[in-house]
């Protein structure tokens, strides 16, 4: 059997006592997160649970005592995947083909908070995924409590998984080598004539060969103008001799998603081209050089834009530097020229550099983690351009 990387059992309690921590810091009678299966983080982070179709939730107290909320559908699968001893189904964390299940008796919100030993009415929550926190799910909080304070608590979210601890850390490298030999497969497979499809079907199979649990996101593939796309779905375009190529490929471990991301050539670079691409690898370079323990983020990613424009590239800078990476490959904190707080030892990024003009883009993409006293390359060595020999 493969030797598997995940979080350990014990650390799920530690994540909600300390978040029960942050609870009673901010005054608040309970914390709820929500997500759903294409953005599954604040959730899984507390129960390793994943919804599939459906929404899913943890409601958190000030001492710790946690619930996973469910839709209807999901009672076994809920109970079969989440750390989590307690579990509520709720109608509000249906389908969005909004079923409406009239023969089940469901739990409320009421049931969950009073669980995990929430009482009261006139209470204070905190919901910590506003994004994911559909309309419905709302209604059912506020039909519940009418008469409570309901408040953003997103910050508490961000402050915990920004710091990742050496599991995490240890999933994210895992992610990291697995995607590196999908990119390695790529590489020896792509050609003119072959569709940027079928590269991603080359590296789902490479991924899921080599112990990954899913992507880590869509597989980037793109060509030519697609690669002025900052986010975008591969296609059946064929590729053609002399194309620039964008690869960001990735593999998720136990919840966590790795991307490794760099551009290829279909030949040789000549002219503007060259020169455009090749910046893109020399500003990634001297970001990863600038980073230091302790420094704010919103210095680096000043420095980041200066140098574009004293290299003369400076039409080309799109967004900052760096974000953050764990349970999704993009996740709080962002790194931009507004951010004012500073790196600490256990932040993980990604070196994320786009430098795009009117007719293509690039972007070089690696993981790092944020030491004491270094910055740790959590991803191989990404500083060659590809031109290959088709």
């Amino acid at each position: 059997m493969r030797n598997q990387v995940f979080i350990p059992d014990d650390e799920f309690v530690v994540r909600c006592k300390n978040a029960a921590k942050c609870i009673r810091r901010d005054n608040l009678d309970v914390l709820i997160v929500n997500s759903t299966d294409g953005d599954y983080a604040n959730a899984r982070y507390f129960s390793n649970f994943w919804p599939l179709f459906e929404r899913c939730g943890v409601a958190i107290s000030p001492d710790g005592d946690a619930a996973l909320m469910v839709g209807p559908e999901s009672q076994a699968f809920g109970a079969d995947r989440s750390k989590l001893k307690k579990l509520f189904v709720l109608r509000e964390y249906r389908e969005s083909a909004d079923p409406q299940y009239p023969e089940l008796k469901c739990d409320t919100f009421n049931d969950v908070l009073a669980g995990i030993g929430v009482t009261g009415s006139r209470i204070r929550i905190g919901v910590a995924s506003y994004i994911d926190t559909t309309v419905e799910i709302m209604e059912g909080i506020k039909k519940a409590y009418p008469d409570a304070e309901i408040v953003n608590a997103g910050q508490i979210m961000t402050e915990l998984r920004s710091i990742k601890s050496e599991a995490e850390i240890r999933c994210l490298k895992e992610g990291y080598r697995i995607a590196e030999i999908a990119t390695q497969e790529v590489i020896k497979a792509i050609r003119p004539g072959r569709t940027e499809l079928e590269m991603v079907g080359i590296a789902q199979k490479a991924v899921y060969e080599n112990g990954a649990e899913y992507e880590g996101l869509p597989m980037y593939v793109f060509s030519e103008e697609s690669t002025r796309h900052c986010i975008s779905r591969s296609c059946y375009r064929e590729f053609k001799k002399g194309d620039i190529v964008q690869l960001n490929l990735s593999a998720k471990v136990d919840g966590y998603s790795a991307s490794v991301g760099f551009p290829i050539v279909l030949g040789k670079l000549e002219g503007r081209r060259r020169d455009v691409v090749l910046f893109g690898l020399q500003a990634h370079n001297w970001v990863q050089k600038q980073i230091r323990n302790g420094m704010l983020a919103s210095e680096i990613a000043k420095r980041a834009y200066q140098y574009y424009k004293d290299n003369g590239f400076g039409e080309n800078y799109v967004y900052g530097p760096m974000h953050g990476t764990g349970l999704c490959e993009v996740e709080a904190p962002w790194v931009e020229t507004s951010s004012n707080y500073a790196f600490k030892p256990g932040m993980c990024f990604q070196i994320d550099t786009f430098t795009a003009t009117k007719e293509y883009g690039v972007r070089w993409e690696k993981g790092i983690c944020i030491r004491k006293n270094e910055i740790e390359v959590l991803s191989g060595d990404i500083g060659t351009l590809y031109e290959l020999d088709v």
